[in-house]
């Protein structure tokens, strides 16, 4: 095995140090001090290094991309068993627990407490030998878990290694997976445009996620942890709750939102109280609170029962649930034609709203639940948010309920309907469906595509109804006498409308890529697309093959922008669209013909009087895929040297870092590499 060069091995543990610290600050503190483009430079760039030099620290952020498959997860037994909590549901059960503790210590005296948020994820235990991770389990049933190790380090919060360095032997950290709730909603949209099956609700989601056997999958879900305590450890001693979240705060792990230390049971239902007031504003999803005796010794004089600790407790609120009926069921067609299944509800207050209806998701979902018309179910606010059905209650069951058969119509245009291929998804084929019109009006003109304020569901709507705009391209074609004749319009919401449409005008190729409603292209497609294609014109009658090159670009979204942009109707849609004025801009192209920019990754240094000024050269440097830099380091690929060189050329000759010429810079642009 040849020797790493020192000064490349000291290059790779900078990265990996530098990385990791704007991973923490990214992913912990929501802080970052970097652009996403120049972490990802940093990354590149140690990624070349490794793979160069066959060189990987246990601890980069480069293997956290995911394992390759395993055939299943091996057992864990826990050093510590990880026991659950005993539940309490009003504020005297926690008058009462306090009171039990205290004839428990044969005590008077208040007992300090600390209480924190109780996320509804998956409990995770993380063991780390001399500083490293070295195991991640679930918790399975309390002594034995599964070995997740692959899926836990794709999850960017968790630390691979404990920084700063601690001289303990080995410690299980024990916290919760959660996946946050617009990161739910999201991955949810983009599953049921793909014609899967939903998530239930984001715990679902996270410990699906957690469990595959695939782990790059789970590095595409955006999990996120939270750490709470502690099983076996050696080599340290804590005091208390809050001493040991304050060494994992120090030590660079996620600790729980909104952790208070209080002195009582009174003190405890007032922090209660606060939690489920907030709740509605965390980004996550949580069930209730936690509630711990603070002083580990105090813990160890209470002691464990058969099932959990004596000294803390789970407060649960009240479920976002409610039991109601299935008054119909009926079916929604997409801008895609996928047809959704959606049940009117006898309406019920679940958490202060009241629910009238629910997705059904779609049919093998119906199947699975056994989901009749008539059903009494149980229906929850997942998220707080999205009303579903979660159960059928069948022993209220009366005989008169009406099963729901899958679609072989479309129920809007009666157009034949098609199952996908290996999906669950019954789509309406018809061209002219006209749900299918209005859907693909509206997500034209959304926030995410065209911007077109103004251009909702309900003027939408109208201005179909009055034959005004039957396509997408007829928004262009409006005028102000048209508006004018309407009963939602007067002269200012007129004016506003077209002031909108006409900014519209004006837009990227990656919103408008995704304004085309193209089958399973949303919003992080299109920005690919725009990154590799720097013309819409660029895309026409391009092949399957020619996009699947594209990194991340997947066999069934590539054959639908392909089928997409080979087919001459849409073609002359677009063709129409840009005869109406529709400027494209292109600031995501990233791309050149000859497959990267040729200054990807590299970093340049500029020293001396070159023939153009420095932030002329600086600006051609990165739009060429570089990054321009003040100082000389390890990390400095070229330095370019004009007439009289200051200090950086001398820096860069003891380093090692190549010298070039600025014309040798203008050889590498011009030809993608330097002879």
């Amino acid at each position: 095995m040849k020797k790493i060069p020192d000064d490349i091995k000291h290059e790779i543990e900078v990265l990996v140090k530098d990385l990791t610290e704007h991973c923490y600050r990214y992913y912990v503190l929501d802080s970052p001090v970097i652009s996403d483009e120049e972490y990802d430079r940093l990354y590149r760039r140690l990624k070349e290094l490794e793979e160069r030099n066959n060189f990987i620290l246990p601890d980069s952020p480069t293997q956290r991309v995911g394992a390759p498959p395993l055939d299943k997860f091996k057992k864990v037994r826990h050093t510590e068993p990880m026991l659950s909590l005993d539940n309490a549901f009003t504020h005297d059960e926690i008058r009462e627990f306090e009171q039990r503790l205290k004839r428990f210590l044969d005590s008077d005296e208040n007992i300090e407490y600390t209480v924190e948020p109780k996320y509804d994820g998956l409990a995770i235990e993380l063991t780390y030998r001399k500083g490293v991770l070295y195991k991640a389990s679930t918790r399975g049933d309390g002594y034995e878990g599964e070995d997740v190790t692959n899926n836990i380090k794709t999850i960017k919060s968790v630390p691979l290694k404990i920084e700063p360095g601690h001289p303990l032997e080995e410690i299980d950290i024990r916290g919760e997976v959660y996946m946050d709730i617009k990161d739910f909603e999201a991955l949810n949209r983009d599953r049921e445009a793909q014609g899967e099956p939903a998530f239930a609700n984001p715990r679902n989601a996270a410990a699906g996620a957690i469990r595959q056997l695939d782990s790059s999958i789970t590095a595409k879900r955006r999990l996120h942890l939270a750490c709470y305590g502690i099983g076996a450890v050696t080599g340290i001693d804590f005091k208390s709750q809050l001493d040991l979240i304050k060494w994992l705060e120090d030590h660079r792990f996620p600790v729980p939102l909104n952790i208070r230390h209080v002195n009582g049971a009174n003190k405890v239902i007032d922090t209660i109280r606060e939690i489920e007031e907030r709740r509605k504003d965390f980004p996550f999803e949580t069930d209730g609170a936690v509630i711990k005796v603070n002083e580990f010794e105090m813990q160890q004089k209470l002691g464990v029962k058969t099932r959990g600790p004596r000294w803390a407790i789970a407060y649960k609120f009240p479920a976002h649930q409610g039991t109601t009926k299935i008054d119909k069921i009926i079916l929604s067609v997409g801008r895609t034609g996928t047809i959704t299944p959606v049940a009117f509800l006898e309406p019920v207050n679940i958490g202060g709203v009241t629910v009238s209806r629910s997705t059904l998701h779609n049919w093998d979902e119906i199947k699975r639940k056994d989901i009749r018309i008539g059903d009494i179910v149980v229906v929850e606010r997942a998220g707080d948010v999205i009303p579903h059905v979660i159960a059928v209650i069948r022993d209220k069951r009366t005989g008169t309920e009406e099963k729901i058969p899958p679609p072989d119509k479309c129920p809007v245009c009666g157009s034949v309907v098609e199952r996908e291929e290996g999906g669950v998804a019954f789509r309406c084929i018809g061209l002219n469906c006209s749900a299918q019109v209005q859907e693909r009006i509206k997500h034209y003109a959304s926030r995410a595509a065209m911007d077109i304020e103004g251009l909702g569901e309900k003027n939408v709507e109208l201005l179909y109804s009055k034959g005004l705009v039957t396509h997408f391209v007829d928004i262009y074609k409006l005028k102000k006498e048209d508006l004018l004749e309407l009963p939602r319009f007067a002269e200012r919401s007129a004016q506003n409308l077209l002031d909108a449409i006409e900014k519209s005008r004006n837009t990227t190729l990656a919103r408008f890529i995704y304004s085309l409603g193209i089958i399973h292209v949303g919003e992080y497609a299109a920005k690919l697309l725009a990154g590799n294609f720097e013309n819409i014109e660029d895309l026409y009658r391009t092949k399957p093959e020619k996009l699947i090159e594209i990194k991340q670009m997947g066999e069934k979204i590539a054959d639908s922008i392909a089928h997409f942009f080979n087919d001459p109707e849409n073609l002359n849609t677009l063709k129409m669209l840009k005869g109406l004025g529709l400027k494209i801009s292109n600031p995501d192209f990233k791309m050149t013909g000859t497959g990267t920019r040729p200054l990807d990754g590299m970093t340049f240094v500029l020293t001396g009087t070159l023939p153009e000024s420095r932030k002329e050269v600086k600006h051609l440097i990165e739009q060429m895929g570089g990054h321009a830099s003040g100082s000389v380091s390890g990390s400095t690929d070229y330095l370019v040297m004009g007439e009289s060189p200051g200090s950086k050329f001398k820096k860069a000759n003891s380093l090692g870092v190549s010298i070039i010429s600025y014309e040798e810079l203008m050889k590498m642009i011009g030809e993608g590499e330097l002879k």
